[in-house]
């Protein structure tokens, strides 16, 4: 296949939260054929997975895979052992939300993933600004990985690689908030909260919900998720 034509399809990693849908519907936005991966991987909020159906319905993407990979097997995260989901604001520390090497594991998937669609591209709705401090949502290692993906697969040998794009890596949430108010998106088709509730909703106090929240305020714009009343 053309590099050209590589390029124009994006395999995008669709967590099914916020940053996912606004990085998927840019993707479409460009004019790019998006498929999108969705990764099972035990999570404490499943809900996501469901929200990412939904997401990638609405948009109308060219195609939608989802794969288990149970990572409880692993554990060492909140949201993948029995260990509490922190309500007490965002530190400055990595939180116990972290789990060890997800976007290393899950970028890997989705080269695998791209290279199986003939796509050149491959979108992920990191950020680097209001996020908690994980180490694999910094530049350095997404510049690491595209590099990495060239020289480990048939694609970067033979086709030149893939392109990765981060086009959230330096907004802040209110900027997320703000570019999914202009493409239209519904946001509460989109799902953030580590810890929902047993009636439902999200938490609101995690900092998954924390960092949501507070980028909708200060975007002066009203989040479509429904929460607790406080």
């Amino acid at each position: 296949m053309p590099a050209t034509a590589r390029e124009n399809i994006a395999a995008v990693l669709l967590s099914g939260g916020l940053d996912s849908m606004v990085a998927a519907g840019l993707a479409q936005e460009a004019g790019h054929q998006v498929h999108a991966l969705t990764i099972d991987y035990g999570q404490r909020h499943r809900r996501e997975i469901e929200a990412a159906r939904n997401i990638a319905k609405a948009l109308g993407l060219a195609s939608h895979s989802e794969i288990a990979l149970d990572l409880r097997k692993f554990g060492g995260s909140a949201l993948t052992a029995d260990i509490d989901v922190p309500k007490d604001g965002v530190g400055e520390d990595i939180p116990v939300t972290y789990v060890p090497a997800r976007n290393l594991v899950f970028l890997s998937l989705t080269a695998a993933f791209a290279e199986s669609r003939g796509a050149g591209r491959i979108v992920i709705g990191v950020n680097a600004l209001d996020y908690s401090g994980y180490p694999d949502c910094r530049p350095e290692f997404i510049a690491a990985f595209a590099e990495a993906a060239r020289l480990g697969t048939k694609a970067g040998i033979e086709g030149g690689g893939f392109a990765i794009d981060a086009p959230l890596q330096f907004m802040s949430k209110a900027d997320i908030a703000s570019e999914a108010d202009r493409l239209g998106l519904d946001t509460g088709l989109s799902w953030s909260c580590y810890d929902p509730r047993g009636d439902g909703l999200p938490c609101g106090l995690c900092d998954s919900c924390r960092l949501r929240l507070g980028g909708f305020a200060a975007a002066g714009l009203e989040d479509g998720l429904t929460y607790p009343a406080r």
